[in-house]
């Protein structure tokens, strides 16, 4: 065998921008996460060809001093971290020390900066080597400004691997996305060949937040988007936008998440927001959120990943059920009283009406007939006869014009007041209509149409009663909990010596679900008792996947998911089906149980239960006002 020997500095740098520099897009993380921990509070980067021939970076942050420059191109030499501690509670994005000198290895760099008390820049380069040049004076302004050319140039085996120049671009703005997401109070500038592409000006306000999340996630994000903000007591803090299960993804394209500013994908926090959504959710779509974990850095570990995409939790179970529960709350909090924008406005009773925009008239045809009759009378009347003194013949006694206005005034009022009373019953004794309005009729018996103040609800009747249904029995389910079920032939079933001594100690854990298990070998679990509601289904096999779950996750929520998956299939046989015809009363019962529901937006299966169109919507689909 070979003996040991030390690599070249060369090569080990090459060795390290296999782990840090993937592709264009690499660099520019790491340039902006070196601008972002220097306090640079304008970022511009000017790419050609994809990042593949040109990347410049210019920030306006501290600079780096003329004696350090040679440094900054050395392996593991950083400013972030001196000691042991501050390894254990990094605040910083980069503290490695290894970029700059990953990038120096494969690509031509010429680095330029100037610190605050200095009255000159310095320029330092470096091409594919371990060694620097001398630093030489430079006009600059404060910050630092970083080009690198051809990247790969002495690698030609990693740069057969890069793809086309619109792939590698967007890549780039991937990255550009994330930490525009992550320093708001930053502003940054994309050009791509001389053409600016994105222009994203500082956001320190929560409307100029809101509108970069528009720019980067799109208006249709922000639309169906719920700010929230949970704490505990614990040091944790989460907050961000959520989107409404309605608006769902097809891939997980739209799903940003940082804890202390760094944008990471773990699997433990892909987990918990998936459970948070797993009851509301339709088939295979995947959630939007833009959300940031604030912790207590000593109680996360971020020296996990080469290119700290990754972070260990030291609580891991706790960080997990906090997410959890707190978006569970959030979505559960989302009734329809929550989602209308409009202020209260009097409903119809007696003579209170609506401000009028061209609705017509509620009368149905003989009530028409009738007005239009009282309207286009006669302008006389006949009274009972008196003696002509000239003829002896009865002659008419004409009214005053006045009185007939008055008389087919009256008519009308009384046939407006009595349509009014029962059109548009009062609620409850308020005059404050509810967030669903009133029924007025049930179309194909499939829909439900109702009057808000918005403008018309539509309601898909067997969806709502559904969930409506669901969650009734989940309450009724948590108060009794989950009931047992002894097997009078217990089960025996083979597994892993692993899984064994996991089952062995997990055994309190299983009992809650309604699962009584005892180990009877090395490899042999005997399960006992069952939930009640599950005994038809392969016990077995669920043993085994709870086992599978607490192992990878530390937490199982299996047996929750069966019976919940049991309990909406009864809630969806047992719902009002189509072609049901139902009363008035019945209709406005199920609106009123609609607004008092959780998760009532979405049926058991994550469809819509209701849909608002406001009047401006039924304006623009009519092209009123054009």
């Amino acid at each position: 065998m070979n003996r040991i020997q030390l690599l070249s500095p060369q090569l080990a740098n090459q060795i390290a921008a296999g782990e840090v520099i993937e592709r264009p897009a690499s660099v520019i993380k790491e340039l902006l996460e070196n601008s972002l921990d220097a306090g640079a509070k304008q970022i511009e980067i000017d790419v050609d060809k994809g990042g593949i021939q040109r990347i410049k970076v210019t920030d306006d942050g501290g600079g780096i001093h003329k004696d350090d420059l040679h440094l900054a191109f050395s392996r593991h030499a950083t400013s972030k971290i001196r000691t042991l501690d501050d390894l254990e509670q990094v605040i910083s994005l980069g503290f490695r020390g290894e970029a700059l000198a990953s990038i120096g290895s494969v690509a031509r760099v010429t680095l330029n900066s100037r610190t605050p008390d200095a009255h000159t820049g310095w320029q330092i380069k470096i091409e594919g080597q371990a060694v620097a040049s001398e630093p030489t004076p430079v006009a600059h302004l404060q910050g630092t400004s970083i080009e690198i050319l051809d990247l790969f140039f002495n690698t030609p085996a990693r740069r057969k691997f890069l793809r086309t120049e619109q792939t590698e671009f967007g890549h780039i703005e991937e990255v550009i996305r994330r930490l525009a997401l992550s320093c708001f109070e930053v502003g940054l500038t994309l050009k791509h060949n001389k053409r600016t592409i994105h222009q994203l000006r500082p956001a320190n306000n929560d409307a100029t937040r809101t509108q970069r999340i528009a720019s980067i996630c799109g208006d249709a994000f922000i639309e169906q988007a719920l700010y929230i903000e949970m704490e505990a007591s614990n040091n944790l803090r989460l907050w961000g936008w959520i989107c409404l299960p309605t608006f769902s993804r097809a891939q997980p394209d739209l799903q940003y998440f940082y804890v202390n500013g760094r944008m990471i994908k773990d699997k433990l926090v892909n987990h918990a927001v998936k459970q948070a959504y797993h009851d509301v959710l339709y088939g295979h779509r995947h959630p939007a959120f833009v959300l940031f974990l604030d912790i207590d850095p000593q109680a996360i570990d971020v020296n996990a990943h080469p290119a700290k995409h990754e972070v260990r939790f030291h609580e891991g179970r706790m960080v997990h059920d906090f997410i959890q529960t707190s978006i569970q709350k959030a979505l559960a909090g989302i009734k329809p009283q929550n989602q209308t924008t409009a202020a209260p406005k009097p409903i119809i009773t007696n003579n209170n009406y609506y401000p009028p925009k061209q609705q017509p008239m509620p009368l149905q045809v003989q009530e028409e007939m009738a007005v239009y009759k009282a309207l286009h009378a006669t302008q006389t009347t006949t009274t009972p006869m008196q003696p002509n003194n000239f003829t002896g013949n009865p002659a008419p006694v004409k009214t005053t014009e006045q009185q007939v206005i008055n008389n087919k005034l009256e008519k009308i009022d009384q046939i407006f007041s009595s349509l009014a009373q029962k059109t548009h019953p009062p609620a409850e004794n308020t005059t404050i209509a509810p967030p669903l309005g009133f029924a007025l009729a049930q179309l194909h018996g499939v829909y439900i149409l109702a009057q808000n103040e918005q403008g018309l609800i539509l309601v898909d009747i067997h969806a709502a009663h559904e969930r409506i249904t669901y969650e009734r029995m989940k309450t009724d389910l948590a108060n009794e909990g989950i009931q047992g079920q002894p097997l009078l032939v217990p089960i025996t079933i083979n597994v892993s010596a692993k899984e064994a001594n996991f089952a062995e100690q997990t055994i309190n854990v299983f009992a809650k679900t309604g699962l009584i298990i005892e180990r009877l070998g090395q490899t042999t679990l005997i399960i006992r008792q069952v939930p009640a509601l599950l005994s038809r289904l392969d016990i077995g096999q669920i043993v085994r996947d709870v086992l599978a779950d607490l192992i990878e996750n530390d937490a199982s929520t299996r047996v929750h998911d069966l019976i919940n998956e049991l309990l909406g299939n009864i809630a969806c046989r047992s719902s009002v089906r189509a072609n049901r015809a139902m009363t008035e009363p019945e209709m406005n019962a199920l609106l009123r149980d609609i607004e008092r529901t959780k998760h009532s937006g979405q049926c058991n299966h994550g469809r819509p239960t209701w849909l608002q169109l406001s009047m401006d919507d039924l304006d623009k689909l009519f092209l009123r006002g054009r």
